[in-house]
């Protein structure tokens, strides 16, 4: 089945909701321990760069952009989040998704991403590599999950398109 990567709608939240709430079951894709509500979820993601993945009807993977900063020197740098449900995970569609993010977010005048991952969670770290994205820091002890203290691969990815040092002389 074919795989439409899409603009995030608001009736995809239960969707979206759904396929979180089973990340933040694995332990190893968030420090969330609940799913935020849709008021809170909405204030902290950029309206640009919210896409999802569709095998048909069925909603199975989302992706979307926060600020990591509300100082002006850093608008053009963004987290990235992105979660695939179980049953459509190891087939593509989350490199899919994130190329589409990606593109995404250069339209948007995102020089920067950047993602947070658990060393666990090998498949994010492959995917987020095969991306262009390169692994520029180590953080101990970052955050705790259920009284655990965890570590974080700190990963980003620079445009090859905005943000470089000619744009000023190309616009």
């Amino acid at each position: 089945m074919d795989v439409i990567v899409a603009k995030m709608r608001d009736e995809d939240w239960e969707a979206v909701q759904a396929i979180y709430r089973d990340g933040i079951a694995t332990r190893h894709a968030t420090f969330e321990t609940d799913v935020p509500g849709w008021e809170e979820w909405n204030e902290g993601h950029l309206c640009d760069g919210r896409l999802v993945a569709r095998e048909g009807n069925k909603l199975v993977a989302w992706a979307a952009l926060s600020p990591v900063s509300g100082r002006r020197a850093y608008s053009g740098v963004a987290e990235v989040s992105i979660y695939v449900a179980a049953s459509a995970r190891q087939r593509g569609i989350g490199k899919a998704l994130l190329e589409a993010l990606v593109a995404e977010s250069e339209r948007a005048g995102i020089w920067t991403l950047q993602a947070s991952v658990f060393p666990e969670n090998v498949a994010s770290i492959f995917l987020h590599r095969a991306c262009g994205f390169r692994e520029v820091g180590y953080r101990e002890r970052i955050g705790q999950t259920n009284g655990v203290w965890r570590n974080t691969i700190l990963m980003e990815r620079r445009s090859t398109v905005v943000g470089r040092e000619d744009a000023a002389s190309l616009e």
